[in-house]
């Protein structure tokens, strides 16, 4: 069980290239930290696990989304 477990804070979300991109803010040890959750209509995932700014976190999130848009779909036959 976790005492203290830590919620998710959004404070902005906006859609960037059909992604919906979620930026979470939290304090640890007084320093503000931001991180950026992507969505898409396949799932989710932690784009930015840690930035220092909210301008830093949305720049490496559009990046993550950029780097998926461009990699080639993988199908299974």
């Amino acid at each position: 069980m976790i005492l203290n477990p830590d919620y998710p804070h959004i404070v902005w979300s906006f859609t960037y290239r059909g992604w919906r991109l979620e930026v979470d803010q939290s304090a640890e040890a007084g320093q503000v930290l931001y991180a950026v959750w992507a969505n898409h209509a396949a799932g989710c995932a932690l784009a930015v696990p840690c930035a220092f700014t909210q301008t830093e976190a949305i720049k490496r999130a559009k990046r993550y989304v950029n780097a998926r848009m461009n990699t080639p779909v993988i199908k299974i036959v």
